[in-house]
């Protein structure tokens, strides 16, 4: 089951309509009271959010998802107009799993809604407990991170981009190798996903490291790698 909070019903219909096409089933919601009360008796397998709602917004929605434990493992993908690299931010950083500006192609949203319940029902299997390179301790078991000793929060896509760029030190994976390593995404387009993330990653590693450098690399023209140095 997907649900999508839209209050524009002209949107979220012809949405619906191709999530049923594509085999789905699906139900929409103009805003988040009709949207708190569903979940509360069926949880969803995907939530699709738009950002400007009435009663609250969709970042609010989303982070309250986040602390409630029986919705908080839930893949949500922000869909909105609302395509500046702040509010692209402000839905990560609360926890989104994508994000998808309007005008957005259907075929494209498919294939992200694809990606996002593949790997949700993938059973994550780490062969080992912990990663280690320089100041940055990755426990695989806990799913916590150390950077120089200090405890970092991070999204779980930025968990998971993280520990494959620690995991292959030294070596340069393209934005494509990330989208299918992270997001299972094979080919969507157009996206500035990894770029953004890696942004947000960067950003949380330079305040623990105190602005001394967050120890990935961009490889111009090819994509990003890890170096404790």
């Amino acid at each position: 089951m997907i649900y999508y909070v839209e209050d524009d019903i002209n949107i979220r219909e012809l949405t619906l309509y191709a999530l049923k096409q594509a085999g789905y089933e699906a139900e929409g919601f103009a805003h988040a009271t009709p949207f708190f009360e569903a979940c509360a008796k069926v949880k969803p397998d995907l939530i699709l959010l738009d950002i400007m709602l009435p009663e609250i917004d969709g970042i609010q929605i989303l982070k309250k998802l986040r602390e409630d434990l029986t919705t908080q493992y839930i893949p949500v993908m922000m869909l909105t107009a609302k395509g500046t690299e702040y509010d692209t931010v402000r839905g990560l950083d609360a926890g989104a799993d994508d994000y998808l500006a309007k005008p957005f192609g259907m075929m494209e949203l498919i294939s992200r809604v694809n990606a996002l319940l593949r790997r949700a029902q993938t059973p994550a299997i780490a062969q080992k407990d912990s990663i280690e390179a320089g100041p940055v301790e990755i426990s695989l078991v806990a799913h916590t991170v150390t950077i120089g000793g200090v405890p970092v929060a991070l999204t779980l896509k930025e968990f998971d981009l993280l520990s494959m760029l620690v995991e292959n030190e030294g070596h340069v994976l393209t934005r494509a190798q990330l989208l299918e390593g992270v997001w299972d995404i094979t080919y969507i387009g157009e996206t500035r996903t990894v770029d953004v993330h890696i942004q947000t990653l960067r950003q949380k590693m330079e305040k623990a490291l105190e602005g001394s450098g967050a120890l990935i690399n961009t490889v111009r023209g090819v994509g990003y790698s890890f170096s404790r140095e």
